[in-house]
């Protein structure tokens, strides 16, 4: 091989340049090398974006939270926004650091990723850390596997560049395509935990293929004859798709991913198709055995099924539609055109025989509205073009033309049947989901991401409001129980000491009326607890004693000490509960006259020498707390003969709240193990029921909260508007006459696949 005749020119024209050269002045090298290592990095980079959707739809499936799954899907939505730009950017820096190699630096270069030094640490915030730690842990995974050959891409780059170069400041290094990487993401509004994610997404579909980005870099400089003498080491395997590259995103170091994960699929539809294999002939008709029958490949089987996914059946008549027996006669008139039979190959007959069984699953379907079921069943060419296309649509959850199917199912979980279905805008939705695919797929399934994309927007938007009613309602619900319970409280205490006493008439209503107001603004406010509420208690204890009949000499005394005290502690009590002041007025002044009676009573029987100084002390302490009474002014005994209205308190008593009729007792009442007990204590929050309201109405609504101190459940519409409440025993009791039905909110497609495997094995020992 003649290398000095490649090597002098090519170092003699770089030793011509300027140092300020410009791009195009680059070596015609090193300008391949650039180009051919920037459409690997592209290519990369693409494979990473792809990718990344699963792997945090997959995160956000196993969040602890609804914020941290909000989290992840923003952080999905960011990164598809700003794909472009972040391809944009990267590449741009690397043309840019390939344009300044045979430029001199001028100053302080700038510090790379180790220009971090333990001293500067202390001062970086926690997530900056992490990212930097995350950064150089994987810049040091790369140099462990790849130094042989990035040292040998260095010193070949120094041989026919002006500015020395080490691996660290290497264009195509793992330190600064890491930083260009960062850089370029600098944009995305995620937390560090995503941006975790991303980077490790970076490590595994772009620094985990620098061994063929190395290896290819080498082999160019070596063809223009620069230093052929290295020998680098060969590349670890063969070129592929960096969907199968170095790492799997998983734990702190990264795991090598399994050379048969591709066979893993296959084993998947290998079992699906034993399965098929089994039945066939019995449970599933038996593939026509023509003479000399040619099968057709997979692509004329897309252009049929595209030929018939343009004349999709409307809504009306898609339950009639038979896909198999339309493709059959689509195949005989192409049979009878050419004059050769054909039929569809074996693997593509399985396929079309699954996808039909999973959407005659998904059109049986309880769960799903009967209107819904019309369009998603129209999505069943398309499904059966992506599963033709790709096999990993039935072993591979995060597929996403399965994730859009689920998506949309999930969505229509709390949809209810309506008359103006049409204007609905989560039908509107759906309808035009399946019109977009209809109409655009033909073989590219991203538009399957894309759409997935859409409407997990549309819905997220959706839920984040219906999640902001549904909380409103809760905390309105608690409120309320909060009320119900110091009800339930003032209750009692003026049940236990009313009922079965004979009282004035007038202190009843008093204490039932307005002091019942007082005792739940106490207990609302400080609780049962506090001396507040024994205060309240005290005072309407006082009142029930100063109204009594009393034979004691000594009560006459007490009740001159108590009355002032009394009236002034009810009057103040009243006013803080806003009771009515007309009322009030009136409560007093016939109180006034009861304590009359009570003093008229006593002054008969005591001498009056001796109740003197008591009234006065009275009086005086009366018109100290500036309570203007005539208590003592005694009128004649004759002016008091007729007694007060006395009432006896036979009933308990039952406060209700503004709007509230009095509570109807259950019909029935169901044992503490009775099985709809059991199937209302089975319930969770965000269950999702359908409670058939009548023989033609049917509401779909879901479980927002259990209120425990009242035992009330609350449900809620899609919306987060609150549609129905019942106890555990009225809930119970739509159970037991089977008005109420648990709607199963597990994923759509792998319930039907779930479904049809267990069917087919059913078939197979039968």
């Amino acid at each position: 091989m003649k290398t000095d005749a490649n090597v002098v020119p090519l170092t003699k024209a770089t030793a011509e340049q300027s140092p300020t050269s410009p791009v195009g002045r680059l070596p015609v090298a090193l300008i391949q090398v650039r180009d051919k290592a920037a459409q690997q990095l592209k290519q990369n980079l693409q494979s990473l974006f792809d990718n990344a959707d699963d792997t945090l739809f997959e995160m956000a499936d196993r969040a602890a939270s609804n914020a941290e799954q909000n989290a992840f899907f923003e952080a999905m939505r960011d990164l598809r926004l700003k794909r472009k730009s972040i391809e944009r950017g990267f590449l741009q820096k690397v043309f840019e650091s390939f344009a300044n190699l045979n430029q001199y630096e001028i100053g302080k270069p700038q510090p790379t990723l180790d220009a971090v030094s333990f001293d500067s640490l202390s001062l970086v915030q926690n997530d900056e850390l992490e990212e930097t730690v995350a950064l150089d842990a994987m810049v040091a995974r790369v140099m462990s596997r790849d130094a042989v050959a990035l040292g040998h891409l260095t010193t070949r780059l120094n041989a026919v560049i002006s500015k020395k170069l080490d691996d660290k400041s290497n264009p195509l290094g793992p330190t600064l395509l890491s930083e260009y990487f960062l850089d370029a993401c600098s944009g995305l509004g995620v937390e560090i935990k995503v941006k975790l994610i991303i980077l490790k997404l970076f490590e595994k579909y772009v620094l985990g293929s620098c061994d063929m980005l190395y290896a290819e870099a080498n082999q160019a400089l070596v063809a223009a004859g620069v230093l052929p003498e290295l020998r680098s080491a060969p590349p670890r395997r063969q070129q592929r798709s960096a969907a199968s590259a170095y790492v799997q995103s998983s734990g702190e170091e990264g795991i090598p991913l399994l050379e048969g994960a591709d066979q893993g699929v296959q084993e998947v539809f290998g079992a699906l198709q034993d399965l098929l294999s089994q039945v066939r002939g019995t449970a599933m008709p038996r593939r026509a055995q023509v003479a000399d029958a040619l099968p057709i490949t997979s692509n004329d089987l897309m252009r049929l099924l595209s030929h018939m996914q343009q004349r999709a059946p409307a809504q009306a008549t898609i339950e009639d539609f038979d896909l198999r027996e339309q493709l059959e006669q689509l195949l005989e008139r192409a049979s009878a055109k050419s004059g050769k039979a054909r039929v569809v190959g074996e693997v593509d007959e399985d396929v079309i025989n699954l996808v039909s069984m999973l959407f005659e699953f998904i059109l049986d379907d309880r769960t799903l509205p009967d209107s819904l079921k019309a369009l998603i069943g129209r999505l069943q060419i398309p499904m059966l073009k992506v599963a033709v296309l790709d096999k990993t649509f039935f072993s591979r959850g995060s597929h996403p033309a399965r994730r859009l199917l689920n998506e949309i199912a999930s969505a229509a979980l709390g949809w209810v049947d309506q008359d103006d279905a049409q204007r609905d805008s989560l039908y509107q939705k759906i309808e035009q989901v399946v019109q977009r695919l209809l109409n655009d797929f033909v073989d590219d399934p991203a538009i399957f991401s894309e759409l997935l994309a859409e409407f997990m927007a549309f819905t997220g938007d959706e839920r984040r409001r219906s999640e902001l009613l549904e909380q409103r309602t809760r905390d309105a619900e608690e409120g309320s129980a909060k009320a119900e319970l110091a009800r339930r409280q003032v209750e009692h205490a003026l049940n236990e000491r009313l009922l079965g006493k004979t009282l004035p008439e007038v202190v009843v209503r008093l204490l039932q009326e307005a002091w019942s107001k007082v005792l739940m603004l106490t207990c609302l406010k400080h609780g049962v607890e506090s001396d507040e509420w024994q205060a309240a208690l005290q005072t309407m204890d006082d009142l029930v004693w100063s109204v009594a009949p009393h034979e004691d000499p000594e009560a006459r005394l007490r009740l001159l000490e108590l009355v002032p005290g009394l009236l002034k502690a009810l009057r103040e009590g009243m006013a803080s509960a806003a009771f009515d002041p007309f009322s009030t007025s009136e409560f007093f002044s016939q109180l006034e006259v009861l304590h009359v009676q009570a003093f008229q009573r006593f002054k008969r029987a005591a001498p009056e020498a001796e109740t003197a100084v008591a009234e006065d002390a009275a009086h005086t302490e009366l018109s100290e707390a500036g309570i203007e009474l005539p208590l003592l002014e005694l009128p004649a005994a004759e002016e008091i003969e007729d007694a007060p209205a006395m009432v006896e308190v036979v009933e308990e008593i039952i406060l209700l709240a503004p709007g509230q009729t009095r509570p109807q007792e259950p019909d029935v009442v169901l044992p503490d193990d009775d099985e709809a007990l059991l199937q209302v204590d089975s319930l969770r929050v965000g269950s999702w029921v359908e409670i058939q309201e009548d023989e033609e109405h049917k509401l779909r609504c879901k479980l927002a909260a259990i209120i425990k101190p009242t035992g009330k459940y609350v449900f809620v519409n899609r919306t987060g508007m609150k549609v129905l409440e019942k106890t555990r025993n009225a809930l119970a009791v739509e159970f037991r006459r089977n008005a109420v039905r648990l709607l199963d909110d597990a994923l759509l497609f792998d319930r039907a696949l779930e479904s049809v495997i267990g069917n087919l094995r059913k078939l197979k020992h039968s």
